[in-house]
């Protein structure tokens, strides 16, 4: 019987000084985190991208859009980002216009040049210029547009 009161007296008393030295040591402010790098800044406004040309039909928005020579225009609408920690300033949506009307719009994700190394690893379209390609697999169509010093990419469903 001593034994078991002896042990129960030492265990409490690991235990109480296993607390005391937790709060003595910390339980403080965490610990700074390093900088990710200068903030991202994406144009403002509307700006012409330039004129693509998507050589399939493809869905943009949920509807379709035909094959064709396009005007793409960024809109200053800001898309919800779909994942955590995406910055919604850099999430827009693109118009594709023809003969002056509005034929489709997309979302559009723009990626400054700094950072389009940890993003893409293919060969990016030389500045103010742009390519469009079909994915592995089929079904997506990527519009890649690099222009005044970001990346613009927007992924299409095939039709």
């Amino acid at each position: 019987m001593k034994r078991i009161v002896l042990v129960g007296v030492l265990v409490g008393a690991v235990a109480a000084s296993t607390a005391f030295a937790q709060t003595e040591k910390g339980h403080t402010a965490p610990k700074a985190q390093p900088a990710t790098g200068p903030a991202v800044m994406a144009p403002e406004g509307e700006m012409a991208l330039g004129s693509v040309h998507i050589p399939k039909g493809v869905k943009a928005d949920g509807k379709t859009l035909a094959a064709g020579t396009y005007q793409v225009h960024l809109t200053p609408q800001m898309a919800t980002p779909d994942a955590k920690g995406q910055t919604a300033s850099l999430e827009r949506w693109v118009e594709f216009r023809k003969g002056g009307k509005v034929a489709g719009r997309e979302v559009v994700t723009i990626i400054p040049q700094s950072e389009i190394d940890k993003v893409q690893k293919d060969a990016p379209p030389k500045a103010n210029s742009s390519k469009v390609e079909t994915l592995k697999g089929g079904d997506y169509t990527r519009l890649w547009i690099h222009k005044g010093g970001n990346h613009y990419l927007v992924h299409f469903p095939t039709a």
